[in-house]
């Protein structure tokens, strides 16, 4: 000990890579990692105090919209988590498979920003956020891979373009090509059953009538043994057609409403590469469970 502490060490303890993003309503101002307010202004205090600098405010961190178009998420999230994992687990010759993301909607802009789509805007969240860009048209799919490794698997997010009732014919020859198990295909879609804006994540189940997810079980050989997350969409009101329900857009405040539920599935996303379906599961089912409770 010299009197003076080591900078790199500081830095690095104020500054750690991140866990598991858990919900949050501040971040760093568009740095290069989700940094904890409260690491934040450790490490600036760390710095004034070896620059013998005059205390001075910690400027106000961002206040975040929970859409990626606008909030300051880093594209190196799993890039980080995945480095330190990567040195802690080396030597596992990199065996896992990838994970699969499916977002079911309708292709072109008639349809964007309906309940029907939110499928398709969880998987441009998602692709926003991480720095996954959907540049890619394979089998009847807009597809994106990550460049990095995520929690030592590799992602790939997927938009079948084929409307939503033939979802089933890109999702299979996605699955069958790239040899992905089932329990690592995540398909992401509206739910007329669930309340509005609410999740519900299941290792498995039936089609409930949705038919962008019997065109899938159709084309995986009647299987139920994949994981999905719903997301509400709420019920008709009145006596309307549940057809016409579902192709109907949002007004300004449920589209609030779904960009916070859209956030929440981010987290869900993020929680089940890097810590295993069932930690996501238990964070989104838990977190709806109270919130009825609440109601």
């Amino acid at each position: 000990w010299s009197g003076r502490p080591n900078v790199a060490y500081l830095i690095n303890l104020c500054n750690p890579c991140p866990g598991p993003a858990r919900p949050r309503k501040t971040l760093s101002p568009c740095s290069a990692h989700l940094v904890p307010v409260a690491a934040a202004a450790a490490a600036a205090a760390a710095m004034r105090f070896l620059s013998g600098a005059s205390a001075s405010r910690l400027p106000s961190p961002l206040l975040s919209h929970p859409r990626a178009r606008t909030r300051c998420v880093p594209a190196s999230f799993f890039a980080c988590r995945a480095a330190s994992s990567s040195a802690a687990g080396a030597g596992d010759g990199g065996s896992r498979k990838p994970w699969l993301f499916v977002g079911l909607g309708n292709p072109g802009k008639v349809y964007q920003g309906t309940r029907h789509n939110v499928g398709f805007e969880m998987i441009d969240v998602i692709s926003e956020a991480e720095g996954i860009s959907l540049s890619s048209m394979q089998f009847k799919a807009m597809v994106g891979k990550g460049k990095s490794r995520i929690g030592d698997a590799p992602v790939m997010l997927a938009k079948p373009q084929t409307f939503m009732n033939a979802s089933g014919e890109s999702v299979g020859q996605l699955v069958s090509y790239f040899k992905i198990p089932l329990n690592q295909v995540v398909v992401i879609y509206d739910d007329l059953d669930l309340p509005f804006a609410k999740l519900r994540l299941l290792p498995k189940g039936g089609h409930g009538g949705h038919n962008g997810m019997r065109s899938i079980m159709n084309h995986l050989k009647q299987s139920r043994d994949f994981p999905r997350l719903r997301i509400g969409i709420g019920r008709p009101p009145g006596k309307m057609d549940p057809a016409n329900f579902v192709l109907r857009p949002f007004n300004k405040k449920e589209q609030e409403e779904l960009d916070f539920a859209l956030h929440r599935g981010l987290e869900a996303v993020r929680i089940m590469v890097l810590e295993g379906f069932n930690k996501s599961a238990t964070y989104v089912n838990t977190a709806q469970s109270s919130e009825m409770l609440n109601r």
